[in-house]
């Protein structure tokens, strides 16, 4: 399988005259909005949830994209709105830091090294159940394997093509994890072998758009897009990446699949957002008995 490669990267081409006009309409407004992360609440029902794990509450994050200048700012305060969420988990899918454009290997480990505050970060957020990570583009290739070992030696698993179980009263639900899509090995077999068909699977993949191939997963967690980052009425995001470009933000049910793609909480190559504030996500799962609509 393969996909076209991420070259040109999100925003690089054509983000300056996006982000030229949106200053031009709302003037500091659309920087101030990237500081300012939501909680967007949602309910999801899945038809292999057991009854134990009714009410179960996942906060997912992504594209954190660390610097010490913008992005640190919403990432402290999504960090803070986690906590006083007390979710059951807290799930990250991915863009830890920032590939630069250049391929010199020198750029990119120093690009890589952004993970020890972004780590120091992370940590910080409290949940029943802790803190599982997958890697996004920029992750792997920066230097995958580094940000891995920064992020475990901070009790932060990553699960690259593999899956982990939690039980309750004899009840179990898996996380499963890929590596990277654009840059990565990912392997999705090799990730759910270990799992009996019955049992259910919510899956971190950073690519919203890989939710194509998925088979045997009852939920996909994912980010990448920015969700646009810059969104203009009517007419929408004007750049979008590869494999974030059919399905870019929000909840989408795609057969015996549901896939959600958050929005992000950093920015990329322009420190703004415009109608696409910074975002966490808060995921209640409920069986399909349990599924209160409206």
């Amino acid at each position: 399988m393969s996909f076209p490669t991420p070259r040109r990267r999100f925003l690089q081409a054509g983000a300056a005259v996006a982000a030229t006009a949106a200053l031009a309409v709302v003037g500091e407004g659309t920087i101030f909005e990237a500081n300012n992360p939501e909680v967007v609440s949602i309910e999801i029902p899945l038809s292999r949830l057991p009854q134990s794990w009714d009410g179960f509450r996942i906060a997912q994050l992504s594209d954190l994209h660390y610097d010490d200048y913008f992005s640190i700012v919403p990432i402290r305060k999504a960090v803070d709105l986690v906590n006083g969420l007390q979710p059951d988990l807290v799930v990250v899918t991915g863009d830890f830091v920032t590939s630069p454009p250049s391929k010199r290997r020198s750029l990119q480990i120093r690009a890589a090294k952004a993970i020890e505050p972004c780590a120091q970060l992370v940590a910080q957020m409290r949940a029943r159940f802790g803190i599982l990570a997958s890697l996004g583009n920029h992750d792997v290739a920066t230097d995958g394997a580094y940000i891995t070992e920064v992020l475990q030696s901070h009790g932060i698993p990553v699960l690259r093509n593999r899956s982990v179980s939690f039980e309750r009263n004899g009840e179990r639900i898996w996380v499963s994890g890929l590596d990277d899509i654009l840059e990565g090995k990912f392997d999705l077999k090799l990730a759910l072998k270990d799992i009996p068909q019955a049992e259910p699977v919510v899956l971190l993949v950073h690519e919203p758009d890989y939710a194509g191939y998925v088979k045997n997963v009852d939920l996909q967690l994912s980010g990448h897009s920015h969700g646009g980052q810059i969104r203009f009425p009517l007419i929408g995001a004007p750049v979008l990446p590869v494999m974030g470009r059919e399905y870019p933000r929000g909840l989408r049910r795609l057969g015996p699949l549901t896939l959600y793609t958050n929005v992000g909480i950093g920015t990329i190559w322009v420190p703004m957002r415009l109608n696409c504030p910074p975002e966490v996500t808060l995921i209640t799962l409920r069986t399909t008995a349990g599924y209160r609509r409206g």
